[in-house]
């Protein structure tokens, strides 16, 4: 009779070991096998750690579109206010109004000072300009030539010209006139300052030395053509504007100062009537314009 088989899985005695138990399909039992987590499972918690991760980032982005949004209102407002803004100060600078004392000065000013460009050559220096002769009667003198634009230094005596280079002299303009009868001839030098405030300057510090000043223009085949500098008797200038106006004479049949006693040079007609003609051209450079009253014209 068979021995019966322990099944405590304790080895029996005298060293028998146990035998090992086996499951229908071959695998051994004698060790139980670790439990594994399913697959799925873990692709769950992936696809749920995703899916937080995401809402995160939408919520984020959410966040700063919202932020975004508000920045872009601020600028499109402020840039609205600055808009309007401006759209009001350009309609209260364009729309026409009063001009103020100091805009009516600055009218007149800028008028004058660009005269000697607006204004052609025959302009400044008209063809007959008004004088005074003997007994302060009213004569003309006319035109006999107009010179070139040419430099300050060039058209004067050579203290002056230092003078006037020094505060900012632009250029000078010169014609030449004679006198009613023909026995006396001027030039008018007109030198265009920067403005009328070195104008000033320069006058304040000119000699009084009539002896030198404007340089004569003579044109050959007319009354001036013997008309140079020792042909001068006098010479004088005057303010206007931004311009200082000279004016020089001297006989057309071209006696020089030294051959001219000093009492005629002092008492004859030729200096007075120099004088006036250079202050009619000094008058009609610096005449006052007529100011419109209003900044666009003459309706307010």
């Amino acid at each position: 009779m068979k021995a019966r088989r322990s099944t405590s899985g304790l080895p029996r005695a005298g060293g028998e070991a146990p035998q090992e138990r086996r499951n229908p399909l071959g695998a051994a039992t004698g060790r139980r096998s670790r439990v594994r987590s399913w697959p799925a499972a873990n692709s769950r918690r992936r696809t749920a750690a995703k899916e937080r991760a995401e809402l995160l980032a939408l919520r984020q982005g959410m966040r700063y579109r919202r932020m975004f949004v508000a920045l872009l209102g601020v600028i499109i407002a402020v840039s609205a206010v600055v808009v309007l803004l401006g759209t009001v100060g350009l309609f209260s600078e364009t729309r026409s109004r009063p001009l103020t004392p100091d805009e009516q000065n600055q009218y007149k000013q800028e008028e004058i000072a660009r005269r000697w460009q607006a204004w052609p050559a025959t302009g400044v220096f008209p063809e007959e300009v008004k004088y005074l002769g003997l007994d302060r009667a009213q004569q003309y003198a006319r035109r006999v030539g107009i010179a070139p634009e040419t430099d300050c230094a060039k058209a004067t005596d050579a203290s002056v010209a230092g003078v006037l280079q020094s505060h900012g002299c632009v250029t000078m303009l010169r014609a030449t006139y004679m006198d009613q009868t023909a026995s006396f001839v001027f030039t008018v030098g007109v030198a265009v300052l920067k403005d009328e405030a070195s104008r000033i300057s320069a006058g304040e510090e000119l000699t009084q030395d009539d002896r030198v000043g404007v340089l004569p223009v003579a044109f050959p085949g007319t009354v001036s053509e013997r008309f140079g500098p020792d042909q001068r008797q006098r010479t004088g200038w005057v303010g206007a504007g931004p311009y200082l106006v000279f004016s020089t004479g001297g006989y057309a049949d071209g006696r020089t100062r030294a051959a001219i006693p000093p009492e005629e040079i002092l008492h004859s007609e030729l200096w007075p009537a120099a004088k006036s003609i250079g202050n009619q051209i000094a008058y009609f450079l610096a005449d006052p314009p007529k100011v419109p009253p209003c900044t666009q014209g003459n309706v307010c």
